[in-house]
């Protein structure tokens, strides 16, 4: 037996890898899936253009448009100057927006319905229209939405007239033309007059409307002024009055005078300071006059005095003259007295000019006190006065404008017949092809990439690691008993052939030392697995070797229903020992194999084939015959075929065909790996050919590529 080797690593990386490309958008990958769709895309957008076709020749109304322009009025003079009472409007850009606003506001529509009686119009009052069933559907939705916990509904239904209002809005718009003063009023109906006339009614009741509105205004700003002008004349006036009051009863003097006193207090202020300064020295003087005086240090005196007298007194009294010194004291003294009197005399000057200074600054802060009053009442008077001779020549030219007024707009073309607008035939189909297309598309890459199932060798190998050897189409049989001859009787079908480039892989796979022992297995039942191992064991005894076909999956025993031939015995009877192997298997002549079919036993299907006698019963078999073929349950069904895969040399994995999940396959190979199985080859079996030309891959691919066609004999 060939030793097997484990394929995690490899597992691992396939995974990585397909996460990595998942991650990443190829868009050769979505070029070649919406070629694939090619037909569905155009099948697609050949119903759209057919339901937009319906739509447009035998559902939709009718409509048509008709337009009028009007003009914003530049005028930068009126005839009066009347622009500080009721300005014009601005030309900016916000201004024109408005000016649209206003047009299509409720009240100029109300009036626009009030004078074409368009609540009697069945096209803007639906109450007029006999209700469709959707529309009774909607309403009755409505009223069950709207009704509260008590029962009783919360909306107030509103008036015809409201809805024709809003219906009259919806059927009309406005738009200013770039870099003019031009604005286009628009209104869609389905009757060409009927659009016409609304536009023009509409235009001539929004111009109306501003004349209204700036007579109105005249008015109003007329008695405005008119009270304003009374209240400012009583106002002047009793200004007027209290500043006379004011000014007779005030000492009032002129600026210039209060200039005058406050030059002379500076000159108090300056004597103050000088005379403090001669007080604040003579003080100094008297008291050093005094020290020396009381410290009877005569030499001192004279320096200290500087007098004459006392010097001349001094040198006597050094010459020795003894009534000099009673006479230099008597000196001292006297110089002493009358520094002390002049110091007295200084502070009585100082006394009486601070008084007079303060009494001066007390009159000027009076006297600056009254002036500012005075100016304050008179520049509130002159205020009063421009305010009053302001709005006294506003209220004249306001006066003189009545009736003088004029719409800030003009109509530049009345509206005309309207032009239908839609339906737009050519639109409609251009743009149902384009949504049909963009359906179609979404719709194959939909199916392309968020399929979870496997569609192409490719797509297989990229994702498990492992090389596909074998792609079979399904076999165009009613019932499995019909297999062996439909490979007998087909020798040359696409099927054989698919199974004949399988048999080629497999041998081919270890040229030194090719597989004898096979065991096809597969994640769940239903994927072709007993088929494939069926055919393959009819192509290899076609070579000419011994081929013994095993039914391990004793638990269902499908190969009765594949082969009507009574067996002798089965697999518990060739463990057993007890009778020779070529006594219990079954040979098929159509086959031209030897089978071992499955038996019904007692004991767990794992347990036997992890006995003893399962491994000396396959080696029995190994040396009997060029080729053994085994037949297993499914890997996530039941852990037999990872049993028996222990003992074989090549393991043959089927997927069906746009069926399998890929976690499942994921899942399956996994529990391989955990017994240290490697799985030797991928079969992508049960492909439908139809469905892979559906999907696209029709002409690309094996025996049901088209290309592949001459070669096979028709199934």
């Amino acid at each position: 037996m060939k030793e097997t080797k484990v394929g995690t690593e490899a597992l691992r990386v396939a995974n990585s890898r397909h996460e990595v490309e998942d991650d990443e958008i190829d868009l050769m990958e979505l070029f070649r899936a919406l070629w694939r769709g090619k037909w569905t895309i155009a099948l697609a957008a050949i119903l759209a253009v057919i339901l937009g076709g319906y739509y447009t020749f035998g559902v939709a109304d009718p409509q048509y448009r008709s337009s009028a322009q009007l003009t914003l009025e530049m005028r930068t003079k009126q005839v009066v100057d009347i622009e500080s009472v009721v300005s014009g409007v601005s030309t900016e850009q916000a201004a024109l927006n408005t000016e649209i606003e206003i047009i299509l506001s409720r009240r100029v529509l109300g009036s626009l319905v009030d004078e074409l009686n368009l609540t009697k119009d069945p096209e803007f009052n639906s109450a007029l229209n006999k209700p469709s069933l959707l529309g009774r559907a909607k309403s009755a939705i409505s009223g069950l939405v709207s009704k509260g916990e008590t029962g009783q509904s919360t909306v107030t239904p509103k008036s015809p007239r409201d809805r024709t209002i809003a219906a009259v809005r919806l059927a009309l718009s406005a738009s200013v033309q770039r870099d003019t003063y031009v604005f286009t009023i628009s209104a869609t109906t389905g009757n060409p007059e009927k659009s016409a006339l609304i536009v023009n009614t509409l235009s001539d009741i929004y111009i109306d409307e501003q004349i209204a509105v700036k007579f109105e205004a005249t008015e109003q700003a007329v008695a405005w002024l008119s009270t304003r002008v009374t209240e400012l004349e009583e106002e002047l006036r009793s200004k007027e009055d209290t500043l006379k009051t004011a000014t007779a009863e005030t000492d009032l003097i002129s600026p210039e005078a209060l200039d005058g006193l406050n030059l002379q207090a500076k000159d108090l202020r300056d004597r103050l300071q000088e005379m403090r300064s001669d007080v604040e020295r003579i003080r100094s003087d008297v008291v050093r006059l005094e020290e020396v005086q009381s410290s009877g240090n005569q030499a001192e005196a004279v320096n200290v005095t500087s007098d004459p007298t006392l010097r001349r007194l001094l040198r006597s009294i050094q010459d020795g003259d003894l009534e000099a010194s009673d006479l230099f004291d008597e000196r001292l003294a006297t110089l002493v007295g009358r520094a002390q009197a002049e110091k007295d005399r200084l502070n009585s000057q100082i006394s009486a000019l601070s008084d007079s200074y303060q009494s001066l600054q007390e009159r000027i802060e009076r006297q600056s006190a009254d002036l500012a009053r005075i100016q304050q009442m008179q520049r509130e008077v002159e205020t009063t006065r421009t305010l009053y001779e302001t709005f006294l020549t506003r209220l004249k030219e306001t006066s003189v404008q009545r009736g003088l007024q004029q719409a800030d707009s003009r109509i530049l073309s009345d509206a005309i017949p309207g032009e239908q607008i839609a339906p737009r035939p050519a639109l409609i189909l251009a743009l149902s092809i384009v949504l049909g297309m963009m359906i179609g598309a979404g719709f194959v890459l939909a199916r392309t990439f968020l399929h979870n199932v496997f569609r192409t060798a490719e797509d297989l190998e990229d994702t498990v690691g492992i090389p596909v050897l074998g792609q079979i189409p399904q076999i165009p049989i009613k019932s499995r008993e019909n297999l062996i001859g439909y490979l007998e009787d087909k020798p040359t079908s696409a099927a054989s052939e698919a199974i004949r480039n399988l048999r080629t892989s497999i041998l081919l796979s270890d040229i030194d030392e090719p597989p004898k022992v096979i065991m096809s297995t597969s994640s769940i039942p239903g994927e072709g697995k007993t088929t494939g191992a069926i055919a393959l064991s009819q192509n290899l005894a076609g070579l000419g070797k011994k081929v013994l076909l095993i039914e391990g999956d004793i638990r269902r025993r499908t190969f009765s229903a594949y082969f009507d031939t009574q067996p002798k015995g089965g697999v518990i009877t060739a463990l057993s020992g007890e009778t020779p192997l070529h006594e219990v298997v079954l040979h098929d002549e159509r086959l031209g194999a030897d089978i071992l079919m499955g038996e019904k036993s007692r004991v767990n299907a794992a347990d036997l084939f992890s006995s003893d006698r399962f491994r000396e019963f396959m080696a029995k078999a190994r040396d009997a015959y060029d080729f053994v073929i085994i037949d297993t349950p499914p890997v996530l069904v039941v852990p037999d075929a990872r049993v028996i895969g222990q003992h074989v040399d090549a393991i043959l994995f089927s997927v069906a065909w746009d069926s399998t999940h890929r976690s499942q396959v994921i899942a399956a190979l996994r529990e391989f790996d955990a017994v240290n199985l490697r799985v030797n080859g991928m079969v992508l079996a049960q492909i439908d050919p139809k469905g892979m030309r559906r999907y696209g891959y029709g002409g690309k691919y094996g025996a049901y590529a088209s290309y592949g066609q001459g070669y096979y004999e028709a199934g």
